[in-house]
C-alpha cells in the first residue's frame, strides 16, 4: 500500500517579514540545497518552517547564518499514489495502531504524494506502515 520511511527534518523559526521565504530559498538554492519537504507559516511576528532537504547538515549551517537556532526532528515520510482515499488508510493504520499524530504535511505531485507525519511513537507506526 505505502513506503514509509524514518527521514530527518529541520524546525525553525525566524522574524517573520515580506520576503522571508524569498530570502530562505535563495540562499538554500546558492548552496546547492534541494527542499524535498516544506511546511512553512506565520504566526504573529515569526515565521516557522519544517524542511527537509537533501543534505541536512548543509541546510542547517545556512540557515543558522540567517540566525536561527535550528533544530533536527525525525519524522515518517509516506509515498504512496495520489488517489482518493490514500491519506485516510495511512491515517486509519496509524490511529488503528493507537498511535497519536502529532501533526501531517503533505506534497502531492500529480501521480505521487509524500505524506510527512511526526507523530507520538515514529517506531511503531513505521512498522504498522510496512506491514
Amino acid at each position: 500500500m505505502a513506503k514509509a520511511s524514518k527521514l530527518k527534518q529541520l524546525t525553525f523559526s525566524l522574524p517573520n517579514r515580506i520576503g522571508l521565504l524569498s530570502e530562505l530559498t535563495s540562499f538554500l538554492t546558492a548552496a546547492g540545497i534541494n527542499i524535498e519537504a516544506i511546511n512553512a507559516y506565520g504566526v504573529g511576528d515569526e515565521g516557522r518552517f519544517m524542511l527537509v532537504t537533501d543534505n541536512n547538515g548543509k541546510a542547517k549551517k545556512v540557515i543558522s547564518h540567517m540566525g536561527a537556532e535550528v533544530q533536527t526532528e525525525e519524522i515518517i515520510a509516506v509515498e504512496v499514489p495520489n488517489k482518493v482515499g490514500r491519506l485516510q488508510q495511512v491515517t486509519k493504520k496509524i490511529s488503528d495502531a493507537g498511535i497519536d499524530i502529532s501533526y501531517v504535511y503533505g506534497s502531492p505531485v500529480k501521480t505521487r504524494m509524500t505524506i510527512v507525519l511526526k507523530t507520538a511513537d515514529n517506531r511503531k507506526a513505521l512498522k504498522v506502515l510496512n506491514k
